[in-house]
């Protein structure tokens, strides 16, 4: 451990979780197909599998971070809780899909027995914590959520995602009086569910840091480009930024500052959400992104900055992250920012990932000029 906890600190961060779910099943094959060749001896884990979350649950409660952390309890969302981001007839399809003994959704994301309730239990509790900010009882509040959501759209799963819990608890903020909402989505992969639930709103300003995947098949039409702004009143509060493969710390921190930073200064909204995955990391198997602890830290100490604007008021959702061990890390490392701590709390196990981000400028650079020339709000 590089540093301890200074007892002059006075945040925390109230933490909420419901262990079932991780009776969410994912299953085995070549990684996250389910697929068995019949050649090989050992097959993966799906990506997406407990072990994943287990690692977060145990460095919260055992790590340095952990005088920090206040635990609460999760619930099971209510179906008509769901209505208020999900068509009816795609929550209905997933209740006789469980009736049934499960769906393949689409290629990767498996509604097998045990998922939807655990898909209730990550909605639930995404909104208890929500709630929880809303009503002032804390500032900062972590939904340690799976299965995640930020891929489910309104009228179908998509990307490991049933339940759009980001996009609930958004909507929940905006039911309970908050005027305007930003969400800085840091998962590697586009937060395209989120961005399609509000892509025409001027209320709710979705940023999407990702790589540069474009659409992947029926189930994710969106390419995450930058030209996908919104439409209708919504046109220029989706702001996409694909990021060349590779990016790293000093990338994204460019990224933040260029991208993120001035479009929230401008938008002044009265909740963030925090979309946090860590398959942006240097060694995660799902990305292709070069983070490592210090960017998840900068990335955490940015996001504090901007919740000035936000009176304090922020909420963090669990997303991807699929490297079983250094996901927990990272996790630590971005509350750690998010908190201020320094020095750092817990030393990188696997750090010294280099970085050329020469490239990477380049394209946050034209992605700025695109914007600055297109998005109206932007301009004022």
């Amino acid at each position: 451990m590089a540093g301890s906890p200074s007892p002059s600190i006075s945040h925390r961060i109230d933490v909420f979780w419901q262990e079932g779910m991780l009776n969410h099943d994912t299953g085995y094959g070549v990684f996250d197909t389910g697929d068995d060749p019949g050649f090989l001896d050992v097959l993966d884990k799906h990506p997406e599998n407990s072990d994943r979350i287990k690692n977060i649950v145990s460095i919260l409660k055992r790590g340095p971070i952990s005088p920090f952390i206040t635990w609460h309890s999760g619930r099971r969302a209510l179906l008509s809780e769901l209505l208020s981001f999900h068509h009816p007839d795609y929550v209905n399809e997933l209740i006789e899909a469980d009736k049934k003994g499960g769906k393949v959704m689409c290629c990767g994301t498996f509604l097998n027995p045990g998922s939807w309730d655990a898909s209730l239990l990550a909605a639930g509790t995404t909104l208890s914590a929500m709630k929880y900010v809303l009503e002032g009882q804390g500032n900062i509040a972590y939904a340690l959520v799976r299965p995640p959501g930020h891929h489910a759209q309104p009228t179908r799963a998509d990307g490991y995602c049933f339940l759009n819990n980001a996009g609930l608890a958004i909507q929940l903020a905006l039911n309970s009086g908050r005027e305007k909402v930003a969400v800085v989505d840091i998962d590697v992969h586009y937060g395209n569910g989120t961005a399609e639930g509000f892509y025409t709103s001027n209320k709710v300003l979705t940023i999407s840091l990702h790589m540069d995947h474009g659409s992947w098949g029926p189930s994710h039409p969106q390419s995450g480009s930058i030209d996908e702004l919104g439409e209708g009143q919504g046109y220029g509060y989706n702001l996409n930024i694909p990021l060349p493969n590779g990016t790293g710390n000093r990338g994204y921190e460019y990224a933040m500052k260029t991208l993120v930073v001035p479009a929230i200064e401008k938008f002044k909204p009265d909740m963030i959400v925090l979309v946090a995955g860590q398959d942006s990391s240097a060694y995660d198997p799902n990305g292709r992104q070069c983070l490592t602890m210090d960017g998840y830290r900068k990335i955490g100490q940015i996001i504090l900055e901007l919740a000035k604007y936000s009176s304090g008021s922020l909420l963090i959702v669990q997303e991807g992250g699929y490297h079983v061990t250094y996901s927990a890390y990272c996790l630590h490392a971005t509350l750690e920012g998010i908190l201020n701590l320094s020095p750092p709390l817990i030393s990188d196990p696997l750090d010294g990932y280099p970085e050329d981000e020469a490239f990477s400028v380049k394209v946050i650079d034209s992605i700025k000029k695109y914007q600055n020339e297109n998005i109206p709000f932007l301009k004022v």
